[in-house]
């Protein structure tokens, strides 16, 4: 290793000693065409043209044509190379020197021996001088000079650059097969639940002829003498019941939620404070009409309050966004009925019951004659996906003017707000009904 360590010396002593036209064309052999920077693990393919293992390797992931030269464009038929050791070592010498063979600092010095710390301890990951690598806490150590550490951990990060890559690339192709997947899935069960309908819709047409048919069949026998009447009564009943029993079936149009991989991993990577300011309490919520508004009430504001409406708690964020990417969790296991999202600052300043949807992005969970659902605003639009048992997560990003809601108990998606832009400060918002 000594020997080795001499011998890089000199070659390098040997370079800076070249005159200036030669040097320049010498180091210009050695760049690399792709990175424009000197070979790193390099290697020569088919055509005969070098560049760095990793560059080549990127560069060719990343090429939609055939294994071609960066350069020359011939197809290479093997694409597995062995490193150019002469290229390697040539680019090694080449390099711009490291600070310690020209200007010396103060940590270079050897405090004990005067000396320049010019090797590199491979098990202490130290810098040491000769006199201390010969001491005795070093020298079962390996010690290669620093110019030859450098390159051995100059060609692992270029080695590990191309594996993470990799590992990303293999991540992207998953995600993609599963997103392709999610789609076919959603594609059939959608075609599934348009046939549900048509067919339903097909027996509805049925059962109205037929209820028709029950119609003239009563009114018939309306007219007919007593005793016929009476005696027919029992077919009539049962005809009735046949008829009856063929009621068309309700369609459920849910749709499966799937889980995405990741998501949480990434959602959680804009986790915020999720603490609200209380600051409404003991009064009912409900809808408009036309689900453009909501509206709160109680008793003192001399709003008949209708028995069947629960009461609820609504809050607003401590916080205020107006740039950014913030995810945060809500938990409704123990609510029916609540309503989660964000709305502008601008309404936490507001006093009046009637709260307009204008830049407000909520997600509705309602209960109404024992069943629940869910749905959107701006536009008013029904989700059909299962309704979340537990934690609702709420992702917010202003700078690409988005707004997502997510089962965090399944990692899927739930919706999602695409509006042009945000003009207001965000607050978060949450309203929770009675159990």
């Amino acid at each position: 290793m000594f020997d080795k360590a001499q011998n890089h010396c000199k070659k390098k002593k040997y370079l800076r000693n070249m005159d200036s036209d030669t040097l320049q064309t010498f180091h210009s052999e050695l760049i690399c065409t792709i990175c424009m920077n000197y070979f790193i693990d390099p290697v020569t393919i088919d055509c005969g043209h070098s560049f760095c293992r990793p560059c080549l390797s990127l560069y060719w992931e990343k090429s939609p044509t055939p294994m071609s030269c960066p350069e020359c464009r011939e197809i290479s038929e093997k694409t597995n190379f062995k490193t150019n050791l002469v290229l390697k070592k040539l680019a090694s010498l080449a390099r711009p020197a490291r600070p310690h063979q020209g200007h010396i600092s103060e940590e270079q010095i050897c405090v004990a021996h005067l000396e320049v710390k010019g090797l590199f301890c491979e098990a202490d990951k130290t810098l040491l001088c000769g006199p201390c690598s010969e001491a005795p806490e070093h020298a079962t150590h390996g010690h290669p000079p620093i110019e030859w550490a450098a390159e051995q951990c100059r060609d692992y990060a270029a080695l590990r650059k191309v594996m993470i890559e990799a590992e990303y690339q293999k991540i992207h192709q998953f995600l993609h097969e599963e997103e392709q997947l999610h789609l076919e899935t959603l594609n059939r069960e959608a075609e599934g639940v348009f046939q549900q309908l048509r067919d339903s819709e097909m027996r509805m047409t049925q059962q109205k002829e037929r209820m028709k048919d029950t119609y003239r069949l009563l009114a018939d026998m309306c007219h007919k003498p007593d005793m016929e009447l009476l005696q027919d009564m029992g077919n009539v009943l049962e005809w009735t019941k046949s008829v009856q029993a063929q009621k068309p079936q309700p369609v459920n149009p849910e749709l499966t939620s799937w889980r995405i991989t990741g998501l949480l991993d990434m959602l959680n990577t804009f986790r915020v404070d999720s603490s609200l300011s209380k600051k409404t309490a003991s009064h009912y919520m409900r809808l408009s009409e036309d689900v453009r508004s909501v509206i709160f009430g109680a008793e003192h504001y001399g709003v008949p309050v209708e028995p069947q409406r629960a009461k609820s708690l609504a809050a607003w964020g401590a916080q205020t966004f107006t740039t950014g990417r913030h995810y945060w969790e809500v938990d409704v296991t123990h609510y029916s009925s609540w309503v989660l999202g964000v709305c502008k600052d601008s309404w936490t300043r507001d006093n009046n019951n009637i709260l307009g949807f204008e830049e407000a992005y909520f997600l509705f969970s309602l209960k109404r004659n024992n069943l629940c659902s869910i749905s959107s605003n701006s536009p008013p639009l029904a989700l059909y996906v299962q309704r979340p048992l537990g934690r609702v997560g709420v992702f917010l990003d202003y700078d690409n003017a988005t707004v997502s809601f997510y089962d965090v108990c399944k990692s899927s998606l739930i919706y999602s707000f695409f509006p042009s832009s945000f003009s207001s400060p965000l607050k978060p918002f949450l309203c929770l009904g009675s159990p």
